[in-house]
Parts: C-alpha cells; structure tokens; sequence
C-alpha cells in the first residue's frame, strides 16, 4: 500500500483526531547518563548524580521549567545535580539519548517512533505539544506557490524529524516522491540559512526559526496540521527502571509548567523569544498560534493513530527496514504511568 492511499484512507480520522485532542549543533557539556551512579534509599529513592535532559526551542515548556529552577529545586534535597543540554532538532535528541547522553529529550512523536524502531530503547513518558511546527517554505521572491512545483528542486530538510516526514508527505499528496526532488540534509537553523543565501529553493521548516524566517518575508506554501505529529518527551527506559522517582519528578515539573503556561502566556512567549533570539511578536505567534500546550499528555492511542499512518512512510523511504519493525516499536514506545501518576502540585513549592 502506498504512502498515497494510506493518507488518503485515513484523512477523516485524523482531521477528526486533530479536531478533537485539539530548533546549533548539539552541546553534549555534562556528564553521560550512567556517570555519578546514585544510590538508592531504603525507600526506593535516588540519591546523588545528575539528571541528563535537554532543552529545545521547539519545546516551550522544557524552556519554562529551565527558566524557573523548578528541577533544580525539586531534586536538591536528593542531591541530584541537573544537566541542561540543548537539543538542535529531534535528531539530536535522539542522538542524544541513543548515547544515554540525556536520560530525557525533546522529540516530535515521528522522530521517537523512528528511533525506537531502529533498536533505541525509549519511552514517550508524556506529551509536551500538539504543534503545527512544520510547513513548506520558499523565499520571499520566489515564484514556487504549489509543492508540486517543487519537482527538480532543491529542498532542505533534517532528516529523522518532523519536517522531514512533513516533506514526504506533502510530496505524496501532490503526486511527487522524494526521487523528484534533491533532499539537502541540513540542521534547521542551516536550512533556513541555504534558503536565504539561495543554496536551495524550498527548506521544511520548523518553529520558532520558521515563525522567525515568515516574519523576515519568507513564506509558507504549505501547511497541514495532519502531517505533523505531537512533541513528545522520550526518556531511556534504563532511566525509568532505575530512577522512577526521577522520571516521575520530570513529568510532575511538565505539568505544572503546563499550567502556569496556560496562566502566564506573555511570560511565555518572553522566556521563547529570549531562549530563541526570537522578536517577542513571532514568539508570541509561536505560542499563541502554533503551539497547542493545552493538550492530554498522557501518550497512547492519540499519537498511536497519527503515528500508524506515518510509520510506513519509515519503510516506503528506507530509513526503517521493515514495517514489522515499526508495528513493534510502536506497541513499546508509550509509556502512560508517569502522567497518570503526576502531581504538578510536587513542583514550585519551595
């Protein structure tokens, strides 16, 4: 079955989905997961070493908890130092936690399937954003208005991330492949630098740096809420065996930053445009418009459904080797207990 027919079967319930459940290179500067080992407690809880997580521009709420201390706060009485590391795009993420690097990253829900498929052992352990993070974009003086004009184009894209898939995707549907157009696997940032210094024609962007580039003059030709997949936060399963009460901290933190997001919209945006280097207008575009904070973080069947519809892409483009290998990766990647167990109340009272 075909890229084609797949979407095409599936597009009601997906649009209904939508509807209803309404980005530097990467700075490795701390110490590796598994460093610093911790003790545990006769309770069961970690004491001493450092948490590993990253932080993303592309994940508002990773920004909130850093600007606020919450983390560090949380786990001092423990004496667990926490690591910061910003995280480029998905795929430095999952390098990231391929690694056991970070213990926690920031990852579209594509890139986390992508990479539990190809034998990375992680876990969604909540869900940070239901985005419309990605888009097609041209130059401000280009004469492309359609994706199918993109044929025999250049275009930049980070492989293993949203856009990425965003981009087969959108090909799919104007009866193109990936073979009709010459893919420049670029970082983000870089892709929206080969689009303004004219190296490329097209670049699949992504928010902020996208929000950023729209306001510059550069234009969308294409966006399709369905063609892009949750923010999810992946977390090595050897971190949730070993450190539970750690995981669980993390989830609690998100969901009290979710919260005060929700309370604090303009605060959020500064803290965006600050961490970005973003006008506080495109960030406040970021968040207001394209960021969905407000969604059930609890990860299972909604990003299943998105999820089996673009997992064969994974096969149809070879970056996963067999579909069996995606159904599988798919059946263990979400784990729902830290947020049924959350308790954002945990967080911010000291």
């Amino acid at each position: 079955m075909t890229i084609r027919s797949l979407l095409t079967a599936s597009r009601a319930g997906r649009t209904a989905l939508v509807a209803v459940t309404a980005a530097a290179a990467l700075a490795l500067s701390g110490c590796a997961a598994g460093e610093n080992a911790p003790a545990a407690g006769s309770d069961g809880t970690t004491s001493g070493g450092t948490l590993n997580i990253d932080f993303a521009t592309y994940n508002p709420l990773s920004l909130v908890i850093k600007d606020q201390g919450w983390l560090e706060d949380a786990l001092d009485d423990q004496d667990i130092t926490v690591n910061w590391v910003q995280s480029a795009g998905s795929n430095k993420a999952n390098e990231a936690l391929r690694a056991e690097a970070i213990d926690v990253g920031s990852t579209a829900g594509s890139a986390a399937l992508l990479n539990r498929a190809n034998g990375s052992p992680i876990q969604a352990i909540d869900v940070f954003s239901q985005p419309e993070w990605s888009a097609i974009v041209v130059g401000a003086d280009s004469t492309i208005t359609d994706v199918a004009e993109l044929k025999g184009k250049t275009v930049a894209a980070t492989k293993g991330t949203d856009p990425y898939f965003f981009l087969l995707q959108a090909l799919e549907e104007a009866g193109l492949s990936a073979s009709d157009v010459t893919i420049e696997n670029l970082q983000h940032a870089d892709g929206w630098a080969a689009l303004q210094n004219g190296s490329v024609d097209a670049w699949a962007g992504l928010d902020p740096i996208m929000a950023g580039a729209e306001e510059a003059g550069a234009k969308l030709i294409y966006r399709n809420v369905d063609f892009n997949s949750y923010g999810i936060l992946a977390a090595t399963e050897s971190f949730t065996r070993d450190k539970p009460d750690v995981a669980q901290t993390v989830v609690n933190a998100y969901e009290h930053a979710r919260a005060w997001a929700a309370e604090n919209p303009e605060e959020t945006a500064q803290i965006l445009a600050d961490a970005a280097g973003l006008d506080l207008a495109v960030a406040t575009k970021v968040i207001t418009e394209r960021s969905n904070l407000d969604v059930d973080p609890t990860p299972g069947e909604a990003q299943e459904q998105v999820l089996s519809i673009i997992g064969p892409i994974f096969v149809e483009s070879g970056d996963v080797s067999s579909q069996a290998k995606v159904d599988d990766a798919l059946k263990n990647l979400f784990n729902p207990t830290f947020v049924t167990d959350a308790d954002p109340s945990a967080i911010g009272g000291k």
